[in-house]
């Protein structure tokens, strides 16, 4: 008997697979709409896109926070901003009305650029608001200063800090013990050498120490410097012949980016990055975009303006902040606004550094390293940012490049192949490992339990005001 085969039931094709991660992006690159918010309804375009209008109206207090959203800020958060000024914060209030009008005004409480620009007490943890390690200074930049304001840390790049303002704070402020108004918790640092000689003096420095050929000119932001005055500054950078980079920090490329939309201030831009071009020496601009909220159409007109004229890049130096962007997909997505939008390269992601009450910004290592591995593959890979630590007494180094790390007690231990300006004369300096922290909630209980009976208790009650 002959045996009859069938052919079997054809299968139905799996699911197609979904990228974690989608591409290209939904979201609109548009100006938000000023005149939804009820302090801004009357403003024109002119007046919006005047450098003048947007300083004059920067807002400076809970007062005029109030006037500016009116019934769009919830009593409740405006009340724990209060508090937070008082009793947390260790910057004052300064937001452009720019950055207030990125805000989701349908969700102050969970809006990124609130969380970070004008935080409320109940932001916070309730227990670890402070990590015991935190400190003032926590990079230990001043103790690095060749003369005031110019930290010499890497061997062939150094820091200038030309003022101690910008044109908005940021409630994590790497520089809070210098930069900024005085606050209930922190009176900040002055500089006590008069501006001109501190410059002439940095210049001096340069001009002698044939190490150097990269340049941050930073402050505060340059954003806040007449525009003559940054542009002598700069072009006698470049008549430094060992100077061969210089990086122009500036947050208020996005936070105030009509300040560098004015003919005067694009014209000085342009011959220094003429002459820049003339030297052979690379001139860039690094600003500070924390979430695709802030990449408008203003930031990048700006943005190819300055690279039209010859800049030879805009690079963006974000943080990591819990609530603002530390996840893959607003990182991701954030970089891609600034790619296809603004031309901007994202370049770096900074751990949020440890000063004092950021805990609740603050990602752990671990976290960290995962960012770093769920972000890679999506964009060109010079244009994949890199995730980084900034150690104490050693900088920058990728979030994978740590020697030891100890999760239980969130301590990771690093290392660093070059001497800082105060190790010169350290035979130990590069045999060390140097300490970084995570923050306290992230830890097993057993690991709280190693902090609780180990701190430092006056440290950790009385850091913020050493």
């Amino acid at each position: 008997m002959q045996t009859v085969t069938t052919p079997e039931t054809p299968k139905a094709p799996a699911p197609a697979a979904v990228q974690p991660f989608k591409y290209p992006l939904e979201r609109q690159f548009v100006e938000p709409d000023w005149t939804r918010i009820p302090g801004y309804r009357d403003v024109s375009k002119s007046d919006w896109e005047s450098a003048l209008w947007q300083r004059r109206h920067t807002i400076k207090n809970l007062k005029e926070l109030r006037a500016a959203l009116g019934a769009l800020l919830p009593e409740a958060l405006a009340t724990s901003i209060e508090r937070d000024q008082r009793e947390k914060a260790t910057m004052s209030i300064l937001i452009t009305p720019h950055m207030v009008n990125t805000m989701n005004t349908d969700d102050l409480w969970g809006d990124p650029l609130r969380r970070y620009m004008l935080p409320a007490f109940d932001d916070r943890h309730p227990v670890y608001s402070n990590h015991p390690r935190a400190s003032r200074d926590s990079l230990h930049e001043a103790e690095m200063w060749k003369v005031e304001g110019l930290t010499h840390r890497y061997p062939t790049k150094v820091l200038a800090e030309l003022l101690s303002t910008c044109p908005q704070y940021c409630g994590h402020c790497t520089r809070m013990d210098l930069v900024g108004n005085d606050v209930p918790q922190v009176d900040k640092l002055k500089f006590t050498v008069a501006q001109p000689e501190r410059w002439t003096q940095m210049l001096d420095y340069l001009r002698k120490t044939p190490t150097v050929r990269d340049v941050v000119v930073s402050g505060g932001d340059v954003a806040n410097v007449p525009i003559a005055q940054l542009e002598s500054f700069v072009s006698q950078l470049l008549d430094i012949p060992n100077v061969r980079d210089i990086r122009l920090a500036s947050k208020g490329l996005m936070g105030i980016p009509q300040h560098y939309l004015q003919d005067n201030v694009m014209a000085a831009m342009e011959r220094l990055a003429r002459k820049a071009f003339e030297r052979n020496v690379d001139l860039a601009l690094h600003t500070h975009v924390n979430n695709a909220n802030q990449v408008t159409p203003l930031l990048g007109k700006a943005a190819r303006r300055l690279l039209e004229m010859g800049f030879r890049d805009v690079r963006n130096q974000g943080v990591l902040l819990r609530g603002v962007n530390a996840t893959s997909r607003d990182l991701l997505e954030l970089s891609f606004m600034l790619l296809d939008h603004a031309r901007i390269l994202p370049y770096y992601f900074y751990m949020c550094d440890m000063i004092p009450n950021s805990e609740h910004w603050r990602v752990a290592v671990w976290e960290a390293q995962k960012l770093q591995h769920d972000i890679m593959g999506y964009m060109p890979g010079f244009a994949t940012p890199r995730i980084v630590c900034d150690v104490p007494y050693v900088g920058k180094r990728w979030v994978h490049q740590v020697a030891e790390y100890d999760r239980e007690k969130g301590i990771s231990y690093w290392t660093k192949n070059y001497r800082t300006g105060i190790e010169l004369q350290d035979p130990e300096a590069l045999n060390k490992r140097y300490e970084f922290f995570d923050p306290l909630y992230t830890l097993p209980e057993s690991g709280q339990q190693w902090w609780r009976a180990n701190a430092n208790t006056e440290q950790l009650a009385h850091s913020i005001h050493a």
